[in-house]
């Protein structure tokens, strides 16, 4: 056998050893993760339920789901050990503000165009109108008057040259 043939098996053993080995690295994290568990801490399970750790045993854990509310888990079911932060997020909305001291975005533009000029502020507040290209009917001609009646005439004739 030459070592073309042997190429495809060698490259197939060697990513199957790869993605074990990834896979072996996550359930390690997670065993971990899971064995970090203290009472008070709070958990979201894998059905996506969230509760406080009342008690950690071997193989169970003891949820504190509600005020008299306590479901006995194992630990496999723990889907991750969330930050008292977060926790306090998700669970009771409460916001923890990191960004206190951060600049504070405005609701509107109005903020972001104003400047100190005073002369800015006096040609702004100026009572002129504006023209928007707009015309109004006085404004316009009387031989406009006429060709829109001439057009009106053509629309309601019904004769139509193309048959």
């Amino acid at each position: 056998m030459s070592l073309l043939t042997l190429l495809p098996f060698i490259v197939l053993i060697g990513a199957m050893f790869l993605m074990t080995r990834s896979a072996k690295k996550k359930q390690q994290q997670a065993i971990d993760m899971r064995n970090q568990m203290q009472p008070g801490s709070g958990v979201r399970t894998i059905g996506g339920m969230y509760a406080t750790v009342k008690e950690v045993s071997e193989d169970t854990v003891l949820l504190d789901a509600g005020p008299g509310v306590e479901l006995l888990f194992a630990k496999n079911s723990i889907g991750a050990v969330l930050s008292d932060e977060e926790y306090n997020r998700i669970v009771h909305g409460i916001e923890h503000d990191l960004k206190s001291d951060a600049d504070v975005v405005p609701d509107d533009a109005s903020s972001l165009t104003e400047t100190d000029d005073s002369s800015d502020a006096a040609a702004a507040s100026d009572d002129t109108p504006v023209d928007l290209g707009k015309k109004d009917a006085a404004d316009e001609p009387a031989d406009a008057d006429e060709a829109k009646a001439d057009a009106q005439s053509k629309k309601s004739d019904g004769d139509s040259d193309a048959k």
